[in-house]
């Protein structure tokens, strides 16, 4: 049975983190201890960043792996980190990573839902000040 895409595990709120690999690799870190991912994939997702960043705008970076890297992928899964400082991204401020872990062609649907969801700076400031894991959840609620 697939895992859940996301899950209170796959959450982490008022990290402290200083550049934008160490952003990526710490988002990439908490796909790879819950089980969705193996190690090499964190190297893609970093791969990935310096072909084409991941900064989507409104304070949100979506790092994910290269193409070639889906053999690295155990299980599809999100990981979400809140950072307590933003961490620049090419000179863009992030106060949100959005791990992306994706089997097939999956995380183009995920894509667009947290697309949906980033696009309203009401829920941007939703999550940067959410004081639980649950709440973060239930406004990417639709992504599950």
């Amino acid at each position: 049975m697939a895992k859940e895409i996301l899950t209170t595990d796959n959450i982490e709120i008022g990290v402290s983190l200083s550049t934008k690999e160490e952003a990526i690799r710490y988002a990439g870190k908490v796909l790879l201890d819950n089980g969705y991912i193996e190690p090499a994939y964190i190297d893609k997702m970093v791969e990935r960043d310096q072909v084409s960043t991941t900064y989507i705008g409104n304070k949100v970076a979506i790092p994910h792996g290269t193409e070639d890297a889906k053999e690295s992928v155990e299980d599809t899964g999100l990981s979400i980190v809140i950072t307590k400082d933003s961490v620049s991204f090419d000179g863009n401020d992030v106060n949100i990573l959005i791990g992306i872990a994706a089997k097939g062609n999956e995380h183009l649907e995920i894509l667009s839902k947290i697309a949906i969801v980033c696009s309203e700076e009401e829920n941007i400031e939703r999550i940067i000040h959410a004081k639980s894991k649950q709440e973060i959840i239930d406004i990417f609620g639709e992504v599950n």
